[in-house]
């Protein structure tokens, strides 16, 4: 019940706040629009957290305590009970991250736990290779999917519209993979026997497999491309 409440409040924050703009003066519309955000956040935060979704419930209770500029104690369950000062974080740590949340700038930043990219800080990967996180993580790790959903969206808003734009690329009308993606991904010319198909992909998965720390999503791609190109045979 307390976090149905603390949702309702934030939607009525936020109504308050926008039924202001028109008349408000470019310096208080700022402030509405930042309370705005804030009361939203911590809406969202709540029904995350009412849900079970700790990691994004915390992250998103950060943000909106960051732009309502609270500096008294974190939201129960979140961590921390010191004031607020200049330079203060918040961290949030999944299966598969440790996030932390800078309370001045609002930037995220991130080590990852687990897999392929395993010991590595998020700065430090290509937006690409956050997306093959991503992939990863959106079926076996929700949780950390969704952080590093938002952390894409920070510093890559289109990544969406380029994750989906690879995809086609690589599928015809019907979805299935093309042979000479195929090959690309077994790192095989076009004609290679089946023995060289076979002897590539087993090379690949012993690189790739989950069990050894590699990708999910990579291991599903090669052993799909093997499958490809002796089926048209």
């Amino acid at each position: 019940m307390q976090f149905f409440l603390l949702g309702l409040a934030a939607l009525v924050l936020a109504l308050f706040a926008i039924s202001g703009f028109t008349r408000a003066n470019p310096a208080a519309m700022a402030r509405q629009m930042r309370l705005a955000g804030g009361a939203l956040a911590l809406g969202a935060s709540a029904i995350f957290l009412v849900r079970g979704m700790a990691g994004p419930a915390a992250l998103l209770g950060m943000l909106g305590s960051w732009l309502l500029g609270w500096s008294g104690r974190a939201p129960a369950g979140w961590g921390g009970s010191s004031p607020k000062s200049s330079g203060q974080t918040s961290t949030v740590t999944t299966e598969h991250l440790a996030m932390e949340l800078d309370h001045d700038s609002g930037a995220m930043s991130g080590r990852v736990l687990k897999g392929m990219f395993a010991g590595r800080n998020l700065d430090s990967l290509k937006p690409a290779e956050v997306a093959l996180l991503w992939h990863d993580c959106r079926f076996v790790d929700p949780q950390s999917a969704q952080l590093l959903e938002a952390y894409l969206d920070r510093i890559h808003p289109s990544w969406r519209e380029d994750v989906s734009r690879g995809e086609r690329e690589m599928r015809d009308h019907d979805g299935r993979m093309q042979p000479d993606e195929a090959y690309e991904i077994l790192g095989l010319s076009p004609g290679a026997s089946d023995e060289e198909i076979r002897r590539a992909h087993r090379d690949l998965m012993l690189k790739l497999h989950p069990d050894r720390g590699g990708s999910t999503y990579l291991a599903a791609q090669v052993n799909e491309a093997k499958d490809v190109l002796l089926n048209q045979r």
